[in-house]
């Protein structure tokens, strides 16, 4: 009898046959089709795992403190659990900036392109009476007075698409630090529990009510405990259930993704050369984080792990965060995969990788710092190392606020490009692939998380 494929191996070949489904909707002219009747079913699987998500970061974030003889052991996990994924994220974030350097994706252009791209700059920078970077200062050349006319009027087309990402982030950029921490604070838990992005609200909730029960006597409050510990295992049975068909999802999920990046085979296939560059090295850096910097730290704090032990145990979770593009919709399955194959205990994967779902964004950092430099390049903007330090430090403040669901890294990049003085609306540049850069870069989110996981497990130990 043929051995069962492993479900990591059966969301892989359903990655590879939705994408190969969503070219042949285009190529044969049912994309349609593929978007009313395909593209739902997908949406249905991140619903799903979006729905157990919440509930499951409650109880068993509840569970894993109460499971503590006192509260006097949670100050010290929980401070190295923020040390460890800030200091990863500022690592992954100088790293993408780094190779963007290097590699100067942003240059790899014609000199036409360059030109025109240098001129639509000067003129917004103009327009909204910002210092303009560097001294070619085109807008003074009497010759080009006419395409300078031309190139405003453009300008001034309707960009209502990115009309709500601009709001949220003009938002995020006029809140200050004191507010982040009003914020995670909930007036409303029952509100908080609506929706993903309240996340941090729901761990703030959950912390609180896990100290108090340590802090009344035990006998009063062991149904309580009873309770929540039960109500954590039927939401790990619900996550069971949801992917015993996960590969038939993903399937979905990606046709109807890759069907709605263009309506023709020629266009997607110029999305993908002329962002070619920017996209090899963003990759780059994923791989250099992924098979670098996580197995350097496990080497040095946990060296009985095998490296390849460990990826081969977290397989699913990366499988499913490529599908999702969601870090809290894979949290589910993430603590599966470091409980019962990388024998994390239940206390710190209960409280560790919910954090880290939150504010861990590794590779959305790198992302974007990585597209900031990028996209100066691309207009032809040489940025000061101060600059550079600002963008740096503005990217990891943002990465915290970062919610783990598709593409929320976008909204944030907008803030990061007004702070470094740089038209938000270049985003429109980098969207057609911002989908698919997304998949991975969650992707390096969820191994980040498991691998602060197991290392605090070690050290936990010790």
């Amino acid at each position: 009898m043929m051995k069962k494929l492993d479900l990591h191996w059966q969301v892989l070949i359903a990655i590879v046959l939705g994408i190969l489904f969503s070219f042949a909707s285009i190529q044969f002219d049912f994309i349609q089709f593929t978007k009313d009747w395909i593209s739902p079913i997908g949406d249905i699987f991140i619903r799903l795992l979006k729905l157990v998500a919440i509930p499951l970061v409650l109880f068993s974030i509840i569970g894993g403190i109460a499971k503590l003889t006192d509260a006097s052991g949670l100050g010290k996990l929980g401070l190295y659990t923020v040390a460890m994924y800030l200091f990863t994220t500022l690592v992954a974030i100088s790293i993408g900036m780094g190779l963007t350097q290097i590699i100067k994706p942003g240059n790899k252009i014609d000199t036409e392109i360059a030109h025109k791209n240098r001129l639509n700059y000067e003129i917004w920078a103009d327009a909204h009476q910002i210092p303009i970077v560097g001294n070619q200062n085109l807008l003074h050349d009497p010759t080009l007075t006419q395409e300078i006319n031309r190139l405003q009027k453009e300008q001034d087309k309707d960009q209502s698409w990115i009309e709500q990402n601009l709001k949220n982030a003009h938002k995020q950029k006029n809140t200050s630090l004191l507010q982040y921490v009003v914020d995670m604070v909930p007036d409303n838990f029952f509100v908080s529990l609506t929706e993903t992005k309240y996340m941090m609200q729901v761990i703030f909730f959950a912390i609180l009510f896990a100290i108090s029960l340590l802090l009344v006597e035990r006998i009063k409050v062991q149904p309580v405990v009873d309770f929540i510990e039960g109500m954590n295992e039927v939401f790990l049975q619900m996550i069971r259930l949801v992917m015993k068909f996960a590969p038939f999802f993903v399937f979905c999920l990606m046709a109807g993704t890759f069907s709605k990046i263009s309506t023709s085979s020629s266009e997607l296939y110029s999305v993908f050369k002329s962002l070619g560059w920017y996209a090899a090295t963003i990759l780059l850096g994923f791989a250099l984080v992924i098979f670098g910097l996580y197995p350097l730290l496990l080497r040095i704090f946990n060296p009985q792990l095998s490296i390849k032990d460990f990826f081969k145990h977290i397989k699913a979770a990366q499988f499913v965060a490529l599908s999702t593009s969601s870090s809290a919709a894979t949290l589910p399955v993430t603590m599966e995969c470091v409980e019962n194959k990388l024998g994390v205990s239940k206390r710190v994967s209960n409280f560790v990788l919910p954090i880290g779902a939150t504010i861990n964004m590794d590779g959305t950092s790198l992302y974007q710092g990585a597209a900031v430099i990028f996209l100066a390049q691309f207009h032809g903007i040489d940025l000061s190392w101060w600059a550079q330090l600002g963008i740096l430090f503005t990217t990891l403040l943002a990465s915290v606020g970062a919610s783990g669901v598709p593409s929320a890294g976008l909204v944030l990049l907008i803030v990061i490009l007004e702070g470094a003085g740089l038209n938000p609306q270049w985003i429109a540049i980098i969207a057609p692939i911002d989908r698919l850069l997304d998949m991975v870069r969650t992707v390096v989110n969820v191994t980040g998380d498991a691998m602060v996981a197991v290392t605090l497990n070690r050290l936990e130990k010790k």
